[in-house]
């Protein structure tokens, strides 16, 4: 087992210009620096007259068409934007309040959703229109839990090999593995601060940049990430300078965090920091649910739920925030 511990990088730790509440008149600022520059998108996703997010709790997909889907707490649990950010459809009135997990993985030439839902207890597989296909409850063979009410999953994730990863962040924090037909496989972490254990394995992800694949644990509560092999024993941890990491995405050498208080962080292909993005420079509204509409500053976040980019590296950000908020920035060409 190794561990690498990650430095405070200055690269990305100021926005270019100086966050401020919107104003339309006014050009959107332009945030990070180098290779991690954007350009902040106000308003980019378009909502229909009348209707608002809800509260943001959890998470963003793409599809391979380049559509957007997002979580909320609403009626319209799932979402979905084109690639131009035009609101085109909504669904998942049943799932309504616990939407948390989230991601898009490709079964032969389907694509499929999979929803974890902390209030009902259960992981779902959808059709990109919402039609389930597939329930997984409380993994009950584990026998870890007296009852499903134990059991609140955050996090899904899907292995190269079709496995069903499921991370219980608000109930026991434990990651559970299944097959792809939703059969229990395999139980490992559970709570504690030692390598290998959890305090609120919120997130998933799969780390394809080695000979072999890695799943990723946000460990929130331990200020850290945790990689396993596919038999789920630990291979590393990373840590040493991440503020409650929500989410993790792979794309080419580098990992992106959704640090919920208050940034964005890269890691580079070493896994040492190399961007912290539009940070929140106001301890007090770090990972508050509460901040008001007119508090929200541009080129900073408040409660980064989830992060993730697109094929083009753009990034999309939601805060933790009972009014709802999501945003994009727009990858700034290297010169």
């Amino acid at each position: 087992m190794k561990i690498a511990l990650v430095p405070v990088a200055l690269a990305g730790l100021l926005a270019l210009v100086a966050p401020r509440a919107e104003d339309p008149q006014a050009p959107a600022p332009r945030v990070g620096s180098g290779a991690h520059s954007y350009d902040w998108q106000r308003g980019w996703f378009q909502l229909p007259a009348g209707v608002e997010f809800g509260n943001t709790h959890g998470n963003i997909a793409f599809d391979a068409g380049g559509r957007v889907y997002v979580n909320t707490d609403s009626e319209r649990a799932v979402m979905v934007f084109g690639p131009d950010g035009r609101f085109i459809d909504a669904w998942g009135k049943e799932f309504a309040g616990g939407a948390h997990g989230m991601c898009i993985a490709t079964e032969g030439r389907e694509e499929v959703l999979w929803l974890a839902h902390t209030g009902r207890h259960e992981v779902v597989k959808c059709s990109l229109q919402g039609e389930v296909k597939l329930r997984i409850g409380w993994p009950e063979a584990s026998k870890r839990y007296a009852s499903a009410n134990e059991y609140a999953p955050t996090a899904v994730a899907i292995g190269p090999a079709g496995q069903v990863f499921v991370g219980d962040g608000y109930g026991r924090s434990w990651v559970h593995e299944f097959d792809a037909s939703g059969a229990y496989v395999r139980t490992f972490g559970g709570p504690g601060g030692q390598p290998g254990q959890f305090n609120c394995p919120h997130g998933l992800g799969m780390d394809l940049r080695g000979a072999e694949p890695l799943l990723v644990v946000c460990d929130r509560e331990n200020h850290r990430l945790q990689r396993f092999d596919m038999q789920g024993r630990l291979v590393d941890m990373i840590g040493g300078d991440l503020r409650r990491p929500c989410t993790v995405q792979q794309r080419g050498d580098e990992l992106l965090v959704a640090d919920l208080a208050g940034r964005v962080t890269v890691l580079g292909k070493d896994n040492q920091v190399v961007a912290h993005l539009c940070d929140q420079p106001d301890p007090n509204k770090r990972a508050q649910n509460g901040v008001p509409r007119e508090q929200w500053m541009e080129g900073e976040f408040i409660s980064p739920h989830c992060a993730r980019w697109d094929e083009r590296g753009n990034l999309y950000v939601m805060d933790w925030l009972a009014q709802g908020r999501l945003t994009r920035l727009a990858r700034v060409p290297a010169r």
